[in-house]
């Protein structure tokens, strides 16, 4: 029996993974659940999974908890040094899927515990992609992408030398696929986070909806897969059938194909390297009829290049990206400032701020909160 710890139980990728677990109950066995705030939900999975401890990341609702907790034989606790904890625990697989840098801390240490870490936080790999390669690697962790696309291209990637000629990552374009400029300048935090063919968060669907999440994508795929970065590319496909493509040096091309249903990819890390059923839908290439793909827009998107700029980059410039961009979505989504504020706030900061490489998760910290402090500054500009 594998077990297992789900940091972000309570979100979108966290309750998807319980849904598979809670399938095969002779198969895993849940050592820790955490979630931010979300103390009902929380309990509920924890009592219904009988977990060994559950941990609320706001201390404010540790006695709610223990309340809800009360005489179910499940242990509660609280803070963001119990989230740690908790990952610490070294349970045989652990979903990481906490929203942002606030997840590094949390993988840093399961990671630590050298087993299997199902990577959905790509904040954290963006901002320290190298540190934690490095971590994994000297753990013997193995770090199992969960990103539709990532997990698609684990599934074809044949890790020998000079075999791969491109990694092609697709993006549905968002629910603005076909808008112009002019009319993106009226979207509202509504419209940005119904995505046309996903499930997501508000954060994740907001990222979409700018093209930054392929952008972040791209910089997590040349950390997961390292082909070089003139190897990464991004084509768009509006149907997200095809989650990715690897072409390798003999113009063979491996695709993974699949119903747009994030089961799909947490299963496949989840019973990793073997398969486990799911109840997702089957793809029936008939009824979808035709598949369309095309150049992604720049300059309708240009979160997208500045991402690719920050990847070509290097140094701290993804730390910076990502901070930044996370401020200003925040914003977007308090209302205020307009949907094209996002990508231009940070494109305003990668301008301003240029620090070294960082090499400590300190320093990957320290850059992150001085990038928020200079976006944030940039937001109240712009809101004024």
């Amino acid at each position: 029996m594998r077990s297992v710890t789900i940091l972000g139980a309570t979100g979108s990728v966290g309750t998807s993974t319980l849904d598979l677990v809670e399938r095969e109950p002779d198969r895993f066995r849940i050592e820790a659940l955490t979630a931010y705030s979300d103390v009902d939900g929380l309990a509920a999975a924890a009592k219904r999974t009988n977990a060994a401890v559950a941990v609320i990341g706001d201390a404010d609702r540790f006695g709610a908890l223990k309340a809800a907790l009360a005489g179910s034989g499940v242990e509660a606790a609280a803070g963001p040094d119990a989230i740690v904890e908790a990952a610490r625990r070294g349970a045989d697989w652990t979903m990481a899927a906490i929203v942002g840098l606030a997840g590094l801390e949390p993988v840093m240490a399961a990671l630590s515990c050298g087993k299997a870490v199902a990577l959905a936080n790509k904040e954290s790999l963006v901002s320290a992609g190298a540190i934690m390669i490095r971590a994994a690697e000297d753990a013997g962790a193995r770090l199992l992408p969960v990103d539709s696309e990532h997990n698609a291209v684990f599934q074809c990637y044949e890790p020998a030398p000079g075999r791969v000629s491109r990694i092609i990552l697709t993006a549905s374009g968002g629910p603005f696929r076909t808008w112009t400029q002019d009319a993106m300048r009226g979207v509202t935090p509504a419209q940005a986070v119904k995505h046309p063919n996903w499930s997501m968060g508000a954060k994740i669907s907001v990222d979409s909806a700018t093209m930054m999440n392929k952008g972040l994508e791209l910089i997590e795929a040349h950390h997961l897969f390292p082909v070089g970065a003139d190897k990464l590319e991004v084509i768009v496909h509006p149907q997200s059938v095809v989650h990715s493509m690897v072409e390798y040096i003999d113009g063979s091309v491996l695709a993974q194909l699949g119903d747009a249903d994030m089961r799909i990819p947490i299963a496949h890390a989840l019973a990793w390297p073997d398969r486990m059923q799911t109840p997702c839908a089957r793809l029936d290439l008939a009824r979808i009829a035709k598949l369309d793909f095309e150049a992604p827009d720049e300059e309708r998107f240009p979160a997208l290049a500045l991402a690719r700029a920050a990847l070509s980059t290097g140094g701290a410039r993804p730390a910076i990206l990502n901070a930044a961009n996370e401020t200003a979505v925040a914003a977007f989504l308090a209302g205020r400032i307009g949907f094209l504020d996002i990508a231009a706030i940070v494109a305003e900061v990668l301008a301003q701020y240029e620090p070294d490489a960082p090499q400590t998760l300190a320093e990957v910290v320290a850059i992150d909160a001085e990038a928020r402090h200079k976006a944030a500054s940039v937001v109240r500009r712009i809101a004024a």
